[in-house]
């Protein structure tokens, strides 16, 4: 039996897929601006969730758990709900015959469980509680090692390792509730502190948490060249 699925103009025919949207264009390698518009159209639409294809809404993303031992700092962040992903700017993309560069700008909200413990840079820290960290215009780039497979006559493309880089541009926010059993004295240092180093403080707490969040959206990635053969994604 074909089901057929329809969603923002969008074809899917199972149980052999066929994948037809307004929001892929077709492009050739050497076309950057076509990539890039290409790449651009599809970002609210994969972030919203394409449950035809298996893949999980990217915002708002939830974060179960991340744990992370680093320059003297424990951390845990728990229940984490990351908002803004939609509104990522693609700043640029290149495909060559076996890798994919792509750099993006995105400001996002995090909210989410904490516990904190040991030093934060020079400052002491420790608490455990409600979190929020504002990140205004983060570049992520990302470098994709793309290979290929082939199912019944047709090619589709396959995420074989992926590797990243950040960078906040303009700024980030920290607010952590109870910081040392509620002493406000103690915790309004610390986070005027942190605040005030909001790059150096990103620098210690993120990495453990856009590698999370980088995963998640290879994984959606993944899914879509499961689904969608080569020859409707690109010109060559």
């Amino acid at each position: 039996m074909i089901l057929q699925f329809s969603f923002t103009n969008l074809r899917v025919v199972s149980a052999e897929i066929d994948f037809v949207s307004p929001f892929i264009t077709p492009c050739y390698a050497r076309d950057s601006q076509c990539l890039r518009a290409s790449t651009q159209r599809a970002v609210p639409v994969v972030a919203a969730g394409l449950p035809e294809l298996g893949m999980e809404p990217l915002d708002p993303m939830t974060l179960d758990g991340i744990v992370a031992d680093q320059s003297g700092l424990h951390m845990e962040f728990r229940n984490t709900v990351v908002k803004g992903l939609r509104n990522c700017e693609v700043m640029r993309v290149k495909r060559y015959s076996q890798r994919t560069q792509l750099d993006v700008k995105c400001s996002v909200t995090l909210v989410g469980d904490y516990q904190l413990g040991g030093l934060l840079l020079i400052m002491p820290i420790e608490g455990h509680g409600r979190y929020k960290i504002k990140i205004r215009d983060i570049l992520v780039k990302m470098e994709f090692a793309v290979g290929e497979r082939e199912r019944q006559g047709q090619r589709y493309w396959t995420v074989e390792n992926w590797r990243h880089s950040s960078e906040v541009l303009t700024g980030a926010e920290f607010r952590f509730q109870n910081l040392f059993g509620g002493n406000t004295q103690l915790a309004n240092a610390v986070l005027d502190y942190a605040n005030s180093n909001w790059r150096d403080i990103f620098a210690e707490v993120s990495p453990p948490i856009v590698e999370v969040i980088v995963s998640k959206i290879v994984s959606e990635v993944r899914k879509l060249f499961d689904a969608v053969p080569i020859s409707d994604l690109s010109l060559d």
